[in-house]
């Protein structure tokens, strides 16, 4: 599916890789995630931890939103926080940043689709890691959401982070295109 793939992207850029429903976007995704295995070649970034793998200094938001339905907003990032390894971070200041300050205790399955894209994204703020893998990231935003997102990405890549989004929308910052398959 990828063959002669050679993608080189720098800290501070944004990637979005864009192309026709099923063309691989999200599995080229998976692949830098290490939640698939490629079945040839290598998948490296430089500069980063030298004995961690790409997958752990990456952060990968699906378009299912992974939230555990009986926790609340704050418990969730408590969750993944712990889970991913991260530091003490200021869960308060992940939740306000995403604008859900007045529904941190309400139990995820409460939430709106787009409550629920704001919880995910609050994800990446209280683990820092360098890569951010997006797969449809505004899905279920209404448009303020869309331009709180559009800030922590700016955030993020002024801070050296790097962004791949496979994305059918624009993403509401200055993103490099690349297509993916051959009908795109």
């Amino acid at each position: 599916m990828f063959d002669g793939l050679d993608v080189e992207a720098a800290g501070g850029e944004a990637l979005a890789l864009v192309g026709h429903n099923g063309a691989g976007k999200t599995s080229l995704l998976r692949l830098i995630a290490g939640l698939l295995a490629p079945a040839a070649g290598t998948i490296t970034f430089d500069g980063g931890e030298p004995d961690t793998p790409v997958a752990e200094q990456a952060h990968y938001l699906g378009h299912r939103d992974a939230l555990k339905p009986s926790l609340s907003v704050t418990e969730n990032l408590a969750f993944w926080r712990e889970f991913l390894g991260g530091e003490p971070t200021d869960l308060p200041a992940a939740v306000e940043a995403v604008g859900l300050a007045h529904a941190a205790e309400l139990p995820a399955a409460y939430l709106s689709a787009g409550q629920r894209r704001r919880l995910s994204i609050a994800r990446l703020l209280v683990v820092r890691r360098p890569i951010w893998l997006l797969d449809e990231p505004t899905s279920a935003l209404d448009v303020r959401g869309q331009e709180m997102f559009g800030r922590l990405m700016s955030d993020h890549l002024a801070g050296g982070g790097l962004i791949i989004a496979a994305t059918h929308s624009p993403l509401g910052i200055a993103a490099r295109e690349m297509r993916i398959g051959a009908a795109a």
